[in-house]
């Protein structure tokens, strides 16, 4: 693509380029004079800067400037410079940082992919952090995000804290709950679970030492970061993703929810099994309130089939529960010298309440000897309906 042809799209496709800064005096004039080389619809937030920040923003009356008197972090000054930039009638926002580790030259990469795919989508410079000169401490960090933005929504991604990125502003969250650093990971989180795609595009990066600032603060904004982080899992395991379930069950006939979700999805049978198995153990375990939690949080530790799990563990649905109860007392009774004819009593929480110790043992062992049972059942039938082909008694290989 000619720079031109740059040019002209970033103006038909309404897009500016947002860059937040905070005593980057070394290296903003050089950010902003690359950016200048493929639009003029810039806005620069300045949050607070103590250095020589405001006299070279003096030097272009032409750009939108945003002085904030304080400075409150590189969420608060993205928000602003978010506002501002639907408010001026904006589409899109390339947001890159002041520090100089991004080239603008990559501007470019952003435009294409925007018009290769056609849709309002969220795009993160990948800036291959596996390169020569790239800080340790950097690289793990950037595992550590991709981590848990993969357990949250699904999405693999490769580099999910490059600052570099496109953004489809109207498409965006319109409030949101963390003001610096970590910010930007409640964004492309958030965003990716209003469905809107988040993919990575190849960039190129700096890491200059003797002119680059940081403002990253280890322990306190990792310890941010982490909390945003437990926040966001607790949301996705009670919320997201048994959203993402039944949505995907409802747009579906049973018969192909059951035969794609379920017959060939990811895994062995035998890994089906044991997700069933799983699936049964914790719908029964006497852990009320958890249940989904669990079973997912277990189902990911283990690289177990999620969706199997899942439907496993609702043999406690309330239908179910006077059931498990009595079956659980009637077992657990022998263990504490129980009385087992109390199943024959009215069966409800008090019961429960009253005779709790005998209950736990009681639901863990029929948790147990059906979770063993069920495993073995699941196991079976799928092998009679859909054999591995690597197992050594199917069809294919039978045994010599």
């Amino acid at each position: 693509m000619t720079l031109p042809e740059v040019r002209h799209f970033i103006s038909e496709k309404k897009i500016c380029v947002l860059i937040p800064t905070y005593n980057n005096a070394k290296t903003l004039q050089r950010v902003i004079d690359g950016v200048l080389v493929y639009t003029e619809s810039i806005i620069i937030v300045n949050d607070g800067s103590t250095d020589a920040t405001p006299g070279i923003l003096a030097g272009y009356p032409d750009v939108v400037v945003i002085h904030l008197p304080v400075n409150k972090g590189k969420g608060n000054a993205l928000k602003t410079g978010f506002r501002t930039a639907q408010t001026t009638g904006y589409d899109y926002a390339i947001t890159i940082d002041s520090d100089g580790q991004h080239y603008p030259d990559d501007i470019p990469v952003f435009v294409e992919a925007l018009l290769k795919e056609n849709e309002d989508l969220l795009l993160i410079g990948n800036r291959n952090m596996s390169q020569d000169g790239i800080p340790k401490k950097s690289s793990f960090g950037n595992r550590f995000s991709n981590f848990w933005f993969w357990f949250e929504t699904g999405i693999r991604l490769e580099d999910t804290q490059s600052g570099y990125r496109l953004y489809p502003l109207h498409k965006i969250p319109k409030k949101y709950f963390t003001p610096k650093f970590e910010f930007e990971i409640e964004i492309i989180v958030r965003s990716a679970w209003m469905h809107i795609p988040v993919k990575n595009v190849p960039v190129k990066v700096l890491y200059d030492p003797a002119e680059r600032v940081s403002h990253f603060r280890p322990f306190k904004d990792f310890t941010r970061i982490s909390i945003l982080n437990t926040i966001l899992v607790a949301i996705a395991l009670v919320y997201i993703i048994p959203r993402r379930f039944v949505h995907n069950f409802r747009k579906k006939s049973f018969k192909r929810f059951i035969k794609e979700d379920v017959l060939e999805s990811d895994g062995s049978n035998r890994i089906k099994a044991f997700s069933v198995a799983l699936g049964v153990f914790v719908g029964l375990s006497p852990l009320w309130g958890f249940h989904t939690l669990l079973v997912i949080s277990l189902s990911v530790l283990f690289k177990l089939n999620k969706v199997l799990a899942f439907m496993a563990s609702n043999v406690s649905l309330p239908p179910f529960i006077p059931f498990i109860i009595a079956a659980s007392l009637f077992l657990g009774a022998p263990f504490v010298q129980g009385d087992s004819s109390i199943v024959n009593d009215e069966l409800n929480f008090e019961l429960v309440k009253s005779h709790l110790l005998q209950y736990i043992i009681g639901s863990f062992i029929l948790a147990t000897v059906l979770s063993a049972v069920s495993g073995v059942v699941t196991f079976v039938l799928l092998n009679r309906i859909s054999p591995d082909a690597d197992e050594p008694f199917s069809k294919s290989h039978p045994a010599e």
